[in-house]
Protein backbone atom coordinates (compact mmCIF):
# COMPACT_ATOMS: atom_id res chain seq x y z
CA UNK A 1 0.00 0.00 0.00
CA UNK A 2 2.73 2.04 0.98
CA UNK A 3 5.94 3.43 -1.69
CA UNK A 4 7.81 3.52 1.37
CA UNK A 5 7.97 2.01 4.93
CA UNK A 6 6.91 4.67 7.87
CA UNK A 7 8.80 5.06 11.05
CA UNK A 8 7.65 5.93 14.26
CA UNK A 9 6.85 9.51 15.57
CA UNK A 10 7.77 10.70 19.07
CA UNK A 11 4.78 11.44 21.16
CA UNK A 12 3.75 15.15 21.24
CA UNK A 13 5.10 17.16 24.27
CA UNK A 14 5.00 20.62 26.10
CA UNK A 15 2.86 23.05 24.83
CA UNK A 16 2.54 21.46 20.89
CA UNK A 17 0.38 19.34 22.32
CA UNK A 18 -1.84 21.34 24.39
CA UNK A 19 -2.54 23.30 21.33
CA UNK A 20 -2.67 20.22 19.16
CA UNK A 21 -4.82 18.84 21.68
CA UNK A 22 -7.40 21.66 21.28
CA UNK A 23 -10.37 20.22 18.85
CA UNK A 24 -9.00 17.05 18.77
CA UNK A 25 -10.30 15.71 21.96
CA UNK A 26 -13.29 14.65 20.46
CA UNK A 27 -13.29 11.00 19.17
CA UNK A 28 -15.25 8.51 19.28
CA UNK A 29 -15.06 5.05 19.44
CA UNK A 30 -16.20 1.86 16.63
CA UNK A 31 -19.01 3.03 14.07
CA UNK A 32 -20.15 5.66 16.54
CA UNK A 33 -21.76 3.34 18.95
CA UNK A 34 -19.22 3.85 21.68
CA UNK A 35 -17.96 7.53 22.12
CA UNK A 36 -15.31 6.35 24.84
CA UNK A 37 -13.46 3.27 23.04
CA UNK A 38 -11.47 3.33 19.99
CA UNK A 39 -11.78 0.09 18.18
CA UNK A 40 -10.47 -1.31 14.68
CA UNK A 41 -13.22 0.77 12.74
CA UNK A 42 -14.99 -1.09 9.60
CA UNK A 43 -13.54 -1.89 6.43
CA UNK A 44 -15.53 -1.85 2.91
CA UNK A 45 -15.22 -3.21 -0.50
CA UNK A 46 -12.51 -5.10 -2.25
CA UNK A 47 -9.93 -2.22 -2.98
CA UNK A 48 -9.27 -3.33 -6.51
CA UNK A 49 -8.99 0.48 -7.52
CA UNK A 50 -7.38 1.50 -4.38
CA UNK A 51 -7.28 1.71 -0.47
CA UNK A 52 -8.53 4.82 1.51
CA UNK A 53 -8.37 4.84 5.20
CA UNK A 54 -9.41 7.61 6.60
CA UNK A 55 -8.61 7.86 10.67
CA UNK A 56 -11.95 9.98 11.85
CA UNK A 57 -11.69 12.23 15.15
CA UNK A 58 -15.23 13.79 15.03
CA UNK A 59 -16.95 11.14 17.16
CA UNK A 60 -20.51 12.88 15.92
CA UNK A 61 -20.06 12.11 12.09
CA UNK A 62 -18.81 8.42 12.68
CA UNK A 63 -22.14 6.75 11.93
CA UNK A 64 -22.67 8.83 9.06
CA UNK A 65 -19.35 8.46 7.65
CA UNK A 66 -19.23 4.55 7.98
CA UNK A 67 -22.85 4.43 5.78
CA UNK A 68 -21.25 6.94 3.56
CA UNK A 69 -17.60 5.05 3.54
CA UNK A 70 -20.01 1.42 2.57
CA UNK A 71 -21.57 3.38 -0.27
CA UNK A 72 -18.77 4.85 -1.83
CA UNK A 73 -16.36 1.58 -1.46
CA UNK A 74 -19.72 -0.81 -3.48
CA UNK A 75 -20.04 2.01 -6.02
CA UNK A 76 -16.46 2.34 -6.78
CA UNK A 77 -14.60 -1.05 -6.14
CA UNK A 78 -12.55 1.08 -3.66
CA UNK A 79 -11.63 -0.30 -0.21
CA UNK A 80 -12.72 2.46 2.55
CA UNK A 81 -11.36 1.67 5.97
CA UNK A 82 -12.71 4.64 8.54
CA UNK A 83 -11.55 4.46 11.98
CA UNK A 84 -12.37 7.10 14.66
CA UNK A 85 -10.22 7.16 17.37
CA UNK A 86 -11.29 7.23 21.32
CA UNK A 87 -11.71 10.70 23.03
CA UNK A 88 -8.65 12.74 23.63
CA UNK A 89 -6.31 9.97 21.69
CA UNK A 90 -6.02 10.92 17.96
CA UNK A 91 -2.79 12.34 18.32
CA UNK A 92 -1.40 8.96 20.13
CA UNK A 93 -3.97 6.83 17.82
CA UNK A 94 -1.94 8.94 14.67
CA UNK A 95 1.49 7.83 15.70
CA UNK A 96 0.35 4.55 15.85
CA UNK A 97 -1.72 4.02 13.04
CA UNK A 98 1.13 6.12 10.74
CA UNK A 99 3.84 3.19 11.94
CA UNK A 100 1.49 0.37 10.54
CA UNK A 101 2.31 -0.75 6.51
CA UNK A 102 -1.68 0.64 6.37
CA UNK A 103 -1.42 3.88 7.09
CA UNK A 104 -4.18 5.96 7.03
CA UNK A 105 -4.39 7.82 3.69
CA UNK A 106 -6.39 10.26 5.38
CA UNK A 107 -6.04 12.25 8.69
CA UNK A 108 -6.40 15.17 10.56
CA UNK A 109 -3.65 17.79 10.64
CA UNK A 110 -5.77 20.81 12.54
CA UNK A 111 -3.09 23.49 13.73
CA UNK A 112 -0.26 25.19 13.46
CA UNK A 113 1.50 22.70 15.91
CA UNK A 114 0.02 19.52 14.16
CA UNK A 115 1.96 20.94 11.10
CA UNK A 116 5.09 21.08 12.53
CA UNK A 117 4.67 17.22 13.73
CA UNK A 118 3.07 15.75 10.77
CA UNK A 119 4.31 17.89 7.70
CA UNK A 120 6.30 15.23 6.47
CA UNK A 121 3.98 13.20 6.21
CA UNK A 122 1.45 15.52 4.02
CA UNK A 123 0.58 15.73 0.52
CA UNK A 124 0.99 19.30 -0.92
CA UNK A 125 -2.75 20.24 -1.47
CA UNK A 126 -1.88 23.04 -3.47
CA UNK A 127 -4.24 23.18 -6.74
CA UNK A 128 -5.27 19.95 -6.25
CA UNK A 129 -8.91 18.93 -7.08
CA UNK A 130 -10.08 19.90 -3.28
CA UNK A 131 -8.17 22.43 -2.73
CA UNK A 132 -10.17 24.13 -6.18
CA UNK A 133 -13.58 22.74 -4.91
CA UNK A 134 -13.06 25.69 -1.79
CA UNK A 135 -15.17 28.38 -1.80
CA UNK A 136 -12.23 29.60 1.01
CA UNK A 137 -8.91 29.36 2.11
CA UNK A 138 -9.70 30.60 5.25
CA UNK A 139 -9.33 27.33 7.30
CA UNK A 140 -6.34 25.62 5.56
CA UNK A 141 -3.01 25.09 6.91
CA UNK A 142 0.20 25.69 5.08
CA UNK A 143 3.73 25.80 6.11
CA UNK A 144 5.95 27.97 6.06
CA UNK A 145 6.95 27.42 2.89
CA UNK A 146 3.90 28.09 1.36
CA UNK A 147 3.12 24.35 1.26
CA UNK A 148 -0.84 23.58 1.51
CA UNK A 149 -0.78 20.91 4.46
CA UNK A 150 -4.34 19.99 4.98
CA UNK A 151 -7.76 21.70 3.86
CA UNK A 152 -10.74 22.90 6.00
CA UNK A 153 -13.55 20.98 5.91
CA UNK A 154 -16.00 22.77 8.31
CA UNK A 155 -16.19 25.53 10.55
CA UNK A 156 -17.96 26.87 13.33
CA UNK A 157 -18.37 30.42 14.24
CA UNK A 158 -19.42 32.55 17.38
CA UNK A 159 -20.66 36.21 18.11
CA UNK A 160 -23.59 38.10 19.40
CA UNK A 161 -26.78 36.30 18.88
CA UNK A 162 -29.93 38.27 18.44
CA UNK A 163 -33.46 37.93 18.99
CA UNK A 164 -34.48 40.06 15.80
CA UNK A 165 -38.29 40.19 17.21
CA UNK A 166 -37.56 41.43 21.01
CA UNK A 167 -35.19 44.21 18.66
CA UNK A 168 -38.13 44.80 16.84
CA UNK A 169 -40.77 45.22 20.08
CA UNK A 170 -38.15 47.95 21.62
CA UNK A 171 -38.51 50.30 18.37
CA UNK A 172 -35.72 49.22 16.88
CA UNK A 173 -33.93 47.58 13.48
CA UNK A 174 -31.46 44.69 13.76
CA UNK A 175 -30.13 46.86 10.67
CA UNK A 176 -29.31 49.40 12.51
CA UNK A 177 -26.04 47.54 14.25
CA UNK A 178 -23.02 48.28 12.56
CA UNK A 179 -20.34 48.99 14.68
CA UNK A 180 -19.80 49.56 18.40
CA UNK A 181 -21.54 52.72 19.02
CA UNK A 182 -24.95 51.44 16.95
CA UNK A 183 -24.55 48.49 19.66
CA UNK A 184 -24.04 50.18 22.42
CA UNK A 185 -27.13 52.82 21.33
CA UNK A 186 -29.58 49.58 20.96
CA UNK A 187 -28.31 47.74 24.05
CA UNK A 188 -28.81 50.10 26.32
CA UNK A 189 -32.33 51.90 25.48
CA UNK A 190 -33.02 47.74 25.52
CA UNK A 191 -31.94 47.78 29.19
CA UNK A 192 -33.19 51.44 30.03
CA UNK A 193 -36.73 50.13 28.57
CA UNK A 194 -36.64 46.72 30.18
CA UNK A 195 -39.20 46.96 32.51
CA UNK A 196 -41.69 48.17 30.15
CA UNK A 197 -40.57 46.32 27.64
CA UNK A 198 -40.70 42.95 29.36
CA UNK A 199 -37.35 41.83 28.50
CA UNK A 200 -33.33 43.46 29.26
CA UNK A 201 -30.86 43.12 26.56
CA UNK A 202 -27.88 40.96 27.50
CA UNK A 203 -28.34 37.02 29.32
CA UNK A 204 -25.70 36.12 32.13
CA UNK A 205 -22.28 35.93 31.46
CA UNK A 206 -21.75 34.02 34.19
CA UNK A 207 -18.41 33.32 35.72
CA UNK A 208 -18.69 29.31 37.10
CA UNK A 209 -16.95 26.72 35.30
CA UNK A 210 -19.69 26.03 33.04
CA UNK A 211 -20.73 29.95 31.27
CA UNK A 212 -16.86 31.54 31.93
CA UNK A 213 -15.19 30.21 28.38
CA UNK A 214 -17.75 32.90 26.49
CA UNK A 215 -15.81 35.72 28.26
CA UNK A 216 -12.30 34.68 29.03
CA UNK A 217 -11.96 32.52 25.66
CA UNK A 218 -14.41 33.75 23.32
CA UNK A 219 -14.65 37.40 24.30
CA UNK A 220 -11.17 37.55 24.72
CA UNK A 221 -10.46 36.61 21.14
CA UNK A 222 -11.14 40.35 19.91
CA UNK A 223 -8.43 41.89 21.93
CA UNK A 224 -5.79 38.37 20.80
CA UNK A 225 -7.12 38.85 17.02
CA UNK A 226 -6.47 42.26 17.03
CA UNK A 227 -3.27 42.04 18.22
CA UNK A 228 -2.77 39.50 16.16
CA UNK A 229 -3.94 41.49 12.94
CA UNK A 230 -1.90 44.61 14.18
CA UNK A 231 -5.48 46.52 14.38
CA UNK A 232 -6.19 45.52 10.91
CA UNK A 233 -8.40 42.48 10.67
CA UNK A 234 -8.25 42.36 7.20
CA UNK A 235 -4.34 41.76 7.27
CA UNK A 236 -3.41 38.62 6.34
CA UNK A 237 -0.94 38.59 9.53
CA UNK A 238 -1.56 35.44 11.53
CA UNK A 239 0.21 33.94 14.58
CA UNK A 240 1.82 30.75 14.28
CA UNK A 241 2.54 29.73 17.28
CA UNK A 242 2.14 30.89 20.80
CA UNK A 243 3.67 34.50 21.47
CA UNK A 244 5.73 34.66 24.32
CA UNK A 245 3.99 38.34 25.46
CA UNK A 246 1.42 40.05 24.53
CA UNK A 247 0.83 43.55 24.83
CA UNK A 248 -2.74 43.85 25.85
CA UNK A 249 -2.98 46.85 23.04
CA UNK A 250 -6.83 46.15 22.57
CA UNK A 251 -8.31 45.56 25.96
CA UNK A 252 -9.85 49.22 26.00
CA UNK A 253 -12.24 47.77 23.25
CA UNK A 254 -12.48 44.51 24.80
CA UNK A 255 -13.40 46.54 28.16
CA UNK A 256 -15.71 48.56 25.65
CA UNK A 257 -17.64 45.41 25.03
CA UNK A 258 -17.80 43.61 28.39
CA UNK A 259 -18.66 46.22 30.30
CA UNK A 260 -21.35 47.03 27.79
CA UNK A 261 -22.78 43.60 28.08
CA UNK A 262 -22.37 42.99 32.06
CA UNK A 263 -24.04 46.69 33.05
CA UNK A 264 -27.47 46.02 30.32
CA UNK A 265 -27.88 42.24 31.50
CA UNK A 266 -30.78 40.40 33.29
CA UNK A 267 -28.22 39.56 35.89
CA UNK A 268 -26.55 41.97 38.10
CA UNK A 269 -22.53 42.39 37.32
CA UNK A 270 -21.87 41.49 41.52
CA UNK A 271 -24.12 38.38 41.21
CA UNK A 272 -21.61 36.20 38.13
CA UNK A 273 -19.32 34.85 39.92
CA UNK A 274 -21.40 32.54 41.60
CA UNK A 275 -23.05 31.49 38.32
CA UNK A 276 -26.05 29.47 37.94
CA UNK A 277 -28.36 31.85 36.08
CA UNK A 278 -28.74 29.60 32.79
CA UNK A 279 -28.09 32.35 30.37
CA UNK A 280 -29.22 30.25 27.52
CA UNK A 281 -32.74 29.78 29.33
CA UNK A 282 -32.65 33.61 29.95
CA UNK A 283 -32.52 33.90 25.99
CA UNK A 284 -34.59 30.65 24.93
CA UNK A 285 -37.62 32.13 27.16
CA UNK A 286 -36.85 35.65 25.63
CA UNK A 287 -35.61 37.47 28.90
CA UNK A 288 -32.68 38.17 27.37
CA UNK A 289 -32.36 40.06 23.80
CA UNK A 290 -28.64 39.21 23.11
CA UNK A 291 -26.37 36.36 24.21
CA UNK A 292 -22.50 35.27 23.59
CA UNK A 293 -23.22 31.56 22.28
CA UNK A 294 -22.23 29.77 19.18
CA UNK A 295 -23.09 27.65 15.89
CA UNK A 296 -23.40 24.79 18.28
CA UNK A 297 -26.29 25.81 19.86
CA UNK A 298 -28.26 26.86 16.61
CA UNK A 299 -30.82 23.81 16.61
CA UNK A 300 -31.37 24.18 20.66
CA UNK A 301 -32.12 27.62 20.82
CA UNK A 302 -33.78 28.16 17.36
CA UNK A 303 -36.72 25.64 18.86
CA UNK A 304 -37.75 28.50 21.28
CA UNK A 305 -36.73 31.46 19.48
CA UNK A 306 -37.02 31.56 15.94
CA UNK A 307 -36.40 34.79 14.49
CA UNK A 308 -32.43 35.32 15.89
CA UNK A 309 -29.38 36.19 13.83
CA UNK A 310 -25.74 36.73 14.84
CA UNK A 311 -23.50 39.85 15.01
CA UNK A 312 -19.64 40.27 15.42
CA UNK A 313 -18.07 41.20 18.44
CA UNK A 314 -18.10 45.27 17.88
CA UNK A 315 -15.85 46.78 19.88
CA UNK A 316 -14.67 50.09 18.79
CA UNK A 317 -11.73 49.06 16.62
CA UNK A 318 -11.46 51.38 13.60
CA UNK A 319 -12.69 49.93 10.43
CA UNK A 320 -15.24 47.48 12.38
CA UNK A 321 -17.86 47.45 10.08
CA UNK A 322 -15.99 44.88 7.56
CA UNK A 323 -16.18 42.49 10.72
CA UNK A 324 -17.56 38.86 10.55
CA UNK A 325 -18.02 36.37 12.64
CA UNK A 326 -15.43 34.53 15.18
CA UNK A 327 -14.83 31.48 12.34
CA UNK A 328 -12.27 28.49 12.90
CA UNK A 329 -11.53 25.01 13.16
CA UNK A 330 -9.63 22.34 13.47
CA UNK A 331 -11.29 19.91 11.28
CA UNK A 332 -8.80 19.84 8.23
CA UNK A 333 -8.03 16.66 6.27
CA UNK A 334 -4.21 15.91 5.29
CA UNK A 335 -3.40 12.59 2.90
CA UNK A 336 -0.66 11.04 3.10
CA UNK A 337 2.27 11.45 1.02
CA UNK A 338 3.83 8.35 1.83
CA UNK A 339 0.37 6.45 0.22
CA UNK A 340 0.61 5.32 -3.37
CA UNK A 341 0.04 6.84 -5.96
CA UNK A 342 -3.22 4.72 -6.44
CA UNK A 343 -4.51 4.95 -2.63
CA UNK A 344 -3.83 9.10 -3.38
CA UNK A 345 -6.09 8.81 -5.96
CA UNK A 346 -8.27 6.79 -4.02
CA UNK A 347 -8.25 9.77 -1.46
CA UNK A 348 -8.77 12.16 -3.40
CA UNK A 349 -11.68 11.19 -5.65
CA UNK A 350 -13.25 10.00 -1.99
CA UNK A 351 -12.96 13.45 -0.48
CA UNK A 352 -14.39 14.97 -3.59
CA UNK A 353 -16.64 12.75 -3.64
CA UNK A 354 -17.86 13.16 0.02
CA UNK A 355 -17.91 17.53 -0.83
CA UNK A 356 -19.87 17.35 -4.13
CA UNK A 357 -21.90 14.19 -4.40
CA UNK A 358 -26.11 15.96 -3.18
CA UNK A 359 -26.50 12.65 -1.14
CA UNK A 360 -23.37 12.57 0.72
CA UNK A 361 -22.94 16.54 0.72
CA UNK A 362 -26.17 16.64 2.48
CA UNK A 363 -25.62 13.74 5.40
CA UNK A 364 -22.06 15.65 6.28
CA UNK A 365 -23.55 19.20 6.39
CA UNK A 366 -26.28 17.64 8.83
CA UNK A 367 -23.70 16.46 11.02
CA UNK A 368 -21.07 19.10 10.17
CA UNK A 369 -23.33 22.48 10.00
CA UNK A 370 -21.40 24.01 7.16
CA UNK A 371 -18.80 22.86 4.55
CA UNK A 372 -17.02 25.10 2.71
CA UNK A 373 -16.86 23.90 -0.98
CA UNK A 374 -18.63 24.77 -3.94
CA UNK A 375 -20.83 21.73 -4.71
CA UNK A 376 -21.49 20.81 -1.06
CA UNK A 377 -25.13 21.36 -0.56
CA UNK A 378 -26.63 24.53 1.75
CA UNK A 379 -26.33 24.68 5.53
CA UNK A 380 -29.57 24.65 7.30
CA UNK A 381 -27.42 26.03 10.22
CA UNK A 382 -28.94 29.65 10.33
CA UNK A 383 -25.44 31.51 12.16
CA UNK A 384 -23.41 29.70 10.07
CA UNK A 385 -25.17 30.60 7.12
CA UNK A 386 -25.18 34.32 7.93
CA UNK A 387 -21.29 33.97 8.76
CA UNK A 388 -21.12 33.26 4.72
CA UNK A 389 -23.41 36.18 3.95
CA UNK A 390 -20.57 37.84 6.04
CA UNK A 391 -17.92 36.97 4.20
CA UNK A 392 -19.29 36.63 0.74
CA UNK A 393 -19.98 40.25 1.37
CA UNK A 394 -16.33 41.34 1.93
CA UNK A 395 -16.33 41.29 5.47
CA UNK A 396 -13.41 39.77 7.10
CA UNK A 397 -12.80 36.43 9.46
CA UNK A 398 -12.14 36.82 13.13
CA UNK A 399 -10.25 33.52 13.48
CA UNK A 400 -9.57 31.84 16.52
CA UNK A 401 -6.54 33.45 18.35
CA UNK A 402 -7.72 32.27 21.25
CA UNK A 403 -6.58 28.67 20.57
CA UNK A 404 -2.67 30.34 21.58
CA UNK A 405 -3.58 30.57 25.18
CA UNK A 406 -1.18 29.17 27.22
CA UNK A 407 -1.84 26.51 30.15
CA UNK A 408 -5.26 27.52 28.91
CA UNK A 409 -7.61 26.30 31.93
CA UNK A 410 -4.66 28.07 34.29
CA UNK A 411 -4.16 31.33 32.35
CA UNK A 412 -8.51 31.55 32.43
CA UNK A 413 -8.90 30.62 36.04
CA UNK A 414 -6.75 34.08 37.11
CA UNK A 415 -8.76 36.46 34.09
CA UNK A 416 -12.54 34.96 36.24
CA UNK A 417 -10.64 35.80 39.42
CA UNK A 418 -9.86 39.15 38.13
CA UNK A 419 -12.82 39.41 36.48
CA UNK A 420 -14.74 38.50 39.99
CA UNK A 421 -13.58 41.28 41.44
CA UNK A 422 -14.01 43.77 38.92
CA UNK A 423 -18.02 43.16 38.89
CA UNK A 424 -18.36 43.35 42.03
CA UNK A 425 -16.47 46.69 42.59
CA UNK A 426 -15.30 48.84 38.70
CA UNK A 427 -13.42 50.94 39.46
CA UNK A 428 -9.72 51.21 37.80
CA UNK A 429 -8.19 49.14 40.50
CA UNK A 430 -9.53 46.41 39.66
CA UNK A 431 -9.71 46.96 36.33
CA UNK A 432 -5.49 47.30 36.35
CA UNK A 433 -5.74 44.00 37.77
CA UNK A 434 -7.19 42.21 35.83
CA UNK A 435 -4.81 44.09 33.13
CA UNK A 436 -2.46 42.79 35.04
CA UNK A 437 -4.00 38.86 34.40
CA UNK A 438 -4.25 39.09 30.84
CA UNK A 439 -0.95 40.51 29.79
CA UNK A 440 1.30 39.24 32.54
CA UNK A 441 -0.32 35.79 33.36
CA UNK A 442 -0.17 35.26 29.72
CA UNK A 443 3.56 35.56 29.73
CA UNK A 444 3.80 33.82 32.97
CA UNK A 445 2.07 30.58 32.01
CA UNK A 446 4.14 31.11 28.40
CA UNK A 447 7.52 30.36 30.43
CA UNK A 448 5.70 27.54 32.97
CA UNK A 449 4.64 25.64 29.28
CA UNK A 450 7.76 26.29 27.75
CA UNK A 451 10.12 25.58 30.94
Amino acid sequence: MFDKPISRKGFLSGTAAVVAGLGLAACSGESGNDSSKSGAGKTYGSGKNGTVYWLNFKPEIDETIQKLGKKYAKAKDVKVKIVTAASGDYEKTLTSEMDKSEAPTIFVIGNQAGVKEWNDYALDLKDTDIAKAQTTDEYNQYDDSGKLVSVGYCYECYGIVANVDNITKAGHSVDEIKNFDTLKAVVEDIHKNAKANGFDAFAATDMDDSSSWRVTGHLANLEFFYEEHKGDGASKDKWKETPATIEGTYLPNFKNLYDLIINNSVTAPDQLATGGHDPAQQFKDGKATFYLTGSWDYADITKSVKNTTMLPYYCGVKGEEKAGLNNGTENCWAINKNASKKDQKASMDFLMWLVSDPDASKALVEQLGIMPFKDAVESTNGWLKRSAEYTDAGNYVMDWATNFEPNVDTYRAGLVSALNDYNSKQNDENWDKFKTAFVDGWATQYKKANA
